[in-house]
């Protein structure tokens, strides 16, 4: 079975006699493979090598810059082979400039158009003004975006930097995870949080022309795309619920997120898409029912300490898939919490549908003697992934 077939066969609720897919929820925390190669990991795995910088323009919005490395050091460790690539659209594409400077302060544009104040004495950054506060501003942006599209997105950027995952990725020889920013984080990011909360109520045109542009680019671009790859699973990031719950409600989500996606889904089924997943934090349980009816197949990283409890949550959705669900906290705990938080989630894994990996990126609290321990228990329960299935 190749990495593809039991990657998607695992999330098909099939079982797996051979054993389910062994992945890990995201790619590596800096901080942590930085302290691990103290600790036994290869001093190439540190965290420059695994992030290197894009090589060009085109590498930014066409995004491969961890599909390699992470992919070697996760082969090192004994995970199934995945790439992680994503689409991004020209959004953050400012030339980082001084505005003003004193003795004690600088005031800088970044290059996602903010203009923020960085202290020069202690570790504070004031988030001055927003790259989005009104349509003016917005259709500054979207002018500049359609100019990096144009520019760098071409069709022969296009097959050069995805064409060379084609021919691995038919052979199986790994299944690929890509990434998309959704209907709400997207906004989120050029308006700031509360702006954007405010945005729903004074100025929700503009929030559906930001969308509505994310959707025709979404749909020009990944038409393309997808003709040369087609991922196992879609992620669209979409952190919109804190430990108390959601951020907007389920009328707002219908009109100014559901909305968008009831016309993107369908379109990423239709280019070979297998499995459309969120990946969103906190506590979403109100809206659940909300994405599965605009056709989202699962979650992840399921956020244990941010109020999910996939064994809950699949009691109430026996057709809804997980990434994830594994609290990351246990694994510093050492061996025996490990054991404890995978008997939790073992009826899961044997009903399928389920691939297990940390709830976050794994902590620098946690040793690499622990995080392999992790690893080698996560094989040994994922040989009863399905096992409940007829």
């Amino acid at each position: 079975m190749t990495h593809s077939e039991r990657l998607l066969s695992t999330l098909n609720f099939e079982r797996m006699t051979e054993g389910g897919a062994v992945l890990e929820t995201f790619f590596p925390w800096d901080l942590t493979v930085n302290k691990w190669c103290g600790e036994g990991l290869p001093e190439k795995f540190h965290a420059s090598y695994l992030y290197p910088p894009a090589k060009s323009r085109e590498h930014v919005y066409l995004y491969d810059c961890m599909a390699e490395p992470v992919y070697e050091y996760e082969q090192y460790l004994g995970f199934n082979g995945v790439k992680r690539l994503a689409f991004r659209i020209p959004f953050q594409s400012f030339e980082e400039k001084v505005i003003e400077e004193t003795e004690n302060d600088c005031l800088k544009q970044d290059t996602d158009g903010w203009i923020r104040r960085y202290y020069k004495n202690r570790s504070l950054v004031q988030e001055v003004q927003p790259v989005v506060r009104d349509m003016e501003d917005w259709e500054v942006l979207k002018k500049q975006a359609v100019s990096e599209l144009k520019r760098y997105c071409t069709d022969d950027s296009i097959r050069l930097i995805y064409g060379q995952f084609q021919e691995g990725h038919r052979a199986g020889d790994y299944s690929i995870r890509f990434r998309i920013s959704g209907f709400f984080w997207t906004p989120r990011t050029m308006l700031g949080i509360e702006e954007h909360m405010m945005a729903f109520y004074d100025q929700p045109e503009l929030l559906h022309e930001i969308n509505q542009f994310i959707l025709d680019t979404y749909i020009h671009y990944l038409d393309k795309i997808f003709d040369i790859i087609q991922p196992e699973v879609i992620l669209l990031e979409e952190d919109l619920s804190g430990s108390n719950g959601p951020m907007l409600s389920p009328d707002a989500f219908e009109t100014f997120v559901s909305a968008y996606y009831k016309q993107l889904f369908p379109f990423l089924k239709s280019k070979g898409v297998k499995n459309i997943f969120v990946d969103t934090d906190g506590d979403f349980n109100l809206l659940i029912p909300k994405f599965m009816e605009a056709g989202v197949d699962g979650f992840l990283p399921m956020d244990v300490n941010g109020g999910m409890d996939i064994v809950e949550v699949r009691k109430k959705y026996p057709q809804l898939k997980f990434i994830g669900g594994f609290n990351k906290l246990k694994i510093a705990e050492g061996k025996e919490a490990i054991d404890k938080e995978f008997n939790r989630i073992l009826p899961v894994i044997r009903q399928g549908g389920y691939v297990p990996g940390c709830d976050h990126q794994v902590a620098p609290s946690a040793s690499l003697e622990d995080y392999r321990y992790y690893i080698m228990k996560l094989k040994e329960v994922m040989m009863q992934a399905g096992a409940d299935r007829p």
